[in-house]
């Protein structure tokens, strides 16, 4: 396509809701939905509505109140399922059904007991109908990554003939590498002779880590929308990271993509989001964990402390964090142990540093983490001493 942004379908309320223990009620749902709408992305996967009262009651409330991004239901291509995802949109000012149907050898045999040519059948049918419903249809073709090529073109030509406006290329599993699931979309842009009619998504799981390399490869190979999460939230090993691919995408002004989320909105919606769905961040997380501007090695706190991008491609506040922080372990050094304490209102010349440095390191192996209170006593020492 010739426009290069990059469309930002977020699936927190809908896939990232599946992990266990991260249910959300309507009040929850709608909450997330209007800090998701004022970070910037394009589409709100709000529910799965013919799943339960509950889903249906979510979706339809928060098409209520969204007016700028596109509200999203997802439906597995069966008619029932499309017309009350259809009931449950009505009141959006942009609606968009997801439907969709195994695409891999795998699901075929093992999940639908079908063949090939019923699949593209009930996908076409699918698609047919909730373009009568809703003016913009995406089709999700699931576990693309392991499907047959060939075939995925096939099933990919005949669900934008029948309408879809996008096609979602799932790595459902999380088992391509970034080659080769860019290739997919290479291939598919280049074969499907109607594929210019309609934007192509990645949707990847973090199987195996690599859930947002393969969006990125996505995009870099022709992809214009990319399904993530707020912390990369998610089924098993999660969805891809919003944070992650956005940030990725901002850093790289080579790829000449972007996106149009507020990336100073992050770090407050990743907190706002592990205390709603109560799942705790990884402290090492890309982006928004609580180590990600955290600096405790001598090497790279003396670096970090002369010029913070020998450390930091990422300056705090272009995602919403106050600042960097020097940790004190005992893996710091000097350069750390002088700058903490100048913080703190003491200032020592090198001598004393070197000093105290010893000191320091005492205190340090006995301990994770030295705090400001050991500072103030070691420093307090030094100057009775004086």
């Amino acid at each position: 396509m010739a426009d290069n942004k990059v469309f930002i379908f977020d699936t927190t309320l809908r896939d990232g809701e599946q992990v266990p223990g991260c249910k959300l009620n309507t009040e929850e749902k709608i909450k997330l939905a209007l800090k998701l709408e004022a970070l910037g992305v394009d589409i709100i996967e709000a529910g799965f509505p013919i799943s339960s009262p509950g889903d249906f009651a979510s979706v339809e409330e928060i098409s209520k109140v969204i007016k700028t991004a596109t509200v999203c239901g997802l439906t597995r291509a069966v008619q029932k399922d499309i017309e009350v995802a259809a009931a449950a949109l009505k009141p959006a000012v942009r609606p968009r059904i997801h439907t969709g149907i195994g695409s891999s050898d795998n699901h075929i045999k093992y999940k639908f007991n079908t063949t090939r040519e019923n699949i593209i059948e009930r996908a076409v049918a699918a698609v047919k109908l909730a373009r009568n419903l809703v003016p913009d249809v995406e089709f999700f073709a699931e576990d693309a990554g392991r499907a047959d090529l060939q075939f995925l073109a096939l099933l990919v030509e005949a669900v934008i003939g029948a309408g879809a406006t996008v096609v979602n290329i799932p790595d459902t599993t999380g088992s391509c590498l970034p080659h080769q699931y860019a290739e997919k979309f290479s291939y598919l842009l280049n074969h499907v002779p109607n594929a210019d009619k309609a934007i192509f998504s990645c949707h990847c799981h973090n199987d195996l880590g690599l859930a947002t390399a393969n969006s990125i490869a996505g995009a870099i190979a022709g992809a214009r929308q990319i399904e993530c999460t707020i912390n990369g939230i998610g089924e098993r090993a999660g969805n891809t990271s919003l944070e992650e691919v956005v940030m990725a995408i901002k850093k790289h002004p080579e790829l000449d993509l972007y996106t149009d989320v507020d990336t100073t909105q992050l770090l407050p919606m990743s907190h706002l989001v592990a205390e709603t769905m109560r799942m705790v961040v990884q402290p090492n997380k890309a982006v928004v964990g609580d180590n990600a501007f955290s600096h405790s090695s001598g090497i790279h706190q003396d670096g970090f402390l002369k010029e913070a991008t020998t450390y930091e491609i990422i300056a705090p506040h272009e995602v919403g964090a106050d600042t960097s922080r020097i940790v004190l372990t005992a893996r710091s050094g000097r350069s750390a142990l002088a700058y903490r304490f100048k913080n703190l209102g003491y200032e020592f010349d090198r001598n004393q540093v070197d000093a105290l440095y010893q000191q320091f390191l005492n205190v340090a192996d006995a301990k994770k983490e030295v705090g400001d209170n050991d500072l103030r006593e070691m420093a307090e020492k030094v100057k009775t001493t004086a």
